[in-house]
């Protein structure tokens, strides 16, 4: 069976990059909620935040991020590429559970993000150098 990628709106939409409002748009679509549009941003940035502290800068390479804020372009790319890019939806969920006060909601929507964000972590730990030390041999 095939599936439609506009069905399951979780997997890789053919490799196009998740932007700041496409992620907005998405948790809309799935959640409701009466967040604002600025709530969301903070929440993003703070996912990213800490995906470039514990996962990017500990590995070789130079990504910039200086995080986002409500004068953010909302065509800004985030920095999960799909199809890991589910992260972000899950972080929401989770956000707006916790905020809402439904804590068992929030458990679980906290466990699916932690699964997905693990595969990310997992996924780039594998395809990116570590960052290391220099040894010198006497």
């Amino acid at each position: 069976m095939v599936r439609e990628a506009s069905r399951f709106p979780f997997f890789e939409q053919g490799g196009i990059p998740m932007k700041i409002i496409d992620a907005i748009n998405r948790i809309d679509s799935l959640k409701h909620n009466t967040y604002t549009q600025s709530d969301k941003v903070a929440w993003l940035s703070r996912l990213d935040t800490m995906v470039k502290k514990h996962i990017i800068d500990t590995h070789e390479g130079d990504v910039t991020f200086t995080g986002y804020d409500d004068s953010t372009d909302l065509q800004t790319e985030i920095l999960i590429p799909a199809p890991y890019d589910e992260v972000y939806l899950r972080w929401m969920e989770a956000q707006i559970d916790y905020h809402n006060g439904e804590y068992d909601r929030y458990n679980n929507a906290i466990d699916m993000f932690h699964t997905a964000y693990s595969a990310y972590e997992n996924y780039y730990n594998r395809t990116h150098m570590p960052n290391g030390k220099k040894f010198k041999f006497f």
